[in-house]
C-alpha cells in the first residue's frame, strides 16, 4: 500500500468553472506538476513502489480547507490532473486504477487530499465462485 498527501485541487479545475481554455490548460499543467513533484518526494518512503500489481484501487479522502459544502463528484473531476501527476511519478498508466473510491472527512480542516493506492482483490474467481440460494432451482429448470 502506498499513501500520498496531495494539495487541495484548485477551483479553476472544477467542471462548473467556465474558464478560457488557455487559463484552464495552465491550471491543469500547474496542478499536475505540483502533484508530480510532491508524489516523487513522498515515494522515497517506498523503495519498492515499482513492483505494483497490474490492477489497483485508488482511494481518495478529501479533507476540505473550510466548512463549505463540496460536491464529491466535482472534487473527483478536479483531481484528474492530480491523478495524472501521481501516475507520472509512479511511472504507470492511470487506467490501472480499476476502482476509484472517494470519501469526505468533515471532522478535520486542512485543504488536502489523502491518497491510498491498494492492490485490488478480485470479486470472485472460478475456484471460489459465490453461489446463490436459487442456484438449485435454476439447475432443475435447465435439466427438465
Amino acid at each position: 500500500m502506498i499513501e500520498v498527501v496531495l494539495g487541495w485541487p484548485p477551483s479553476d479545475l472544477s467542471p462548473n468553472a467556465r474558464l478560457h481554455w488557455a487559463k484552464l490548460a495552465r491550471a491543469k499543467k500547474q496542478y499536475r506538476q505540483a502533484c508530480h513533484s510532491v508524489t516523487k518526494e513522498q515515494l522515497k518512503k517506498y523503495p519498492k513502489y515499482n513492483d505494483l500489481p497490474e490492477v489497483l484501487v485508488l482511494e481518495m479522502t478529501f479533507i476540505p480547507p473550510d466548512r463549505r459544502s463540496y460536491d464529491r463528484d466535482n472534487l473527483v473531476a478536479r483531481m484528474k490532473s492530480g491523478i495524472d501527476g501521481l501516475s507520472d511519478a509512479l511511472r504507470i498508466n492511470d487506467k490501472r486504477f480499476n476502482t476509484v473510491i472517494s470519501t469526505m472527512d468533515h471532522n478535520y480542516l486542512g485543504g488536502f487530499v489523502k491518497i491510498r493506492i491498494l492492490k485490488e482483490t478480485p470479486y470472485g474467481t472460478e475456484s471460489k465462485r459465490l453461489s446463490s440460494k436459487d442456484e438449485g432451482i435454476y439447475r432443475q429448470r435447465r435439466e427438465s
